[in-house]
């Protein structure tokens, strides 16, 4: 598996239109199973192995702002799976930055 997005039922669904997969979350407790599962931090029985989780983690702003906590800390330590933020279906929420103004700051010009 390739990507996987956490997001809200329709954009998931619509990601499966195009063959990613995902999980349909209304709530925090919702992601967060979703998001330990995914990176291999789930004390379930069924816990994905290294090979088996995806390599980009799709999730929705919304969600990401659900688990900051749980994805600041996985993004320090480095590993796989990637994760990656996009808009939700209301769009870009306001005061964050988008991916282009993160790109145009951490290179330092404009294109």
């Amino acid at each position: 598996m390739e990507y996987f997005v956490i997001g809200e039922r329709e954009l998931v669904l619509g990601f499966m239109l195009i063959g990613v997969k995902g999980s349909a979350v209304a709530n925090r407790q919702e992601a967060l199973d979703s998001f330990l599962e995914m990176t291999g931090q789930s004390s379930m029985l069924g816990k994905l192995s290294a090979s088996d989780r995806p390599k980009v983690l799709i999730l929705t702003e919304d969600v990401s702002d659900m688990l900051s906590d749980e994805v600041a800390a996985w993004q320090m330590k480095g590993d796989a799976p990637l994760i990656v933020e996009i808009p939700g279906l209301q769009g870009h929420i306001p005061g964050r930055k988008t991916l282009t103004e993160s790109i145009r700051e951490a290179v330092g010009i404009q294109v």
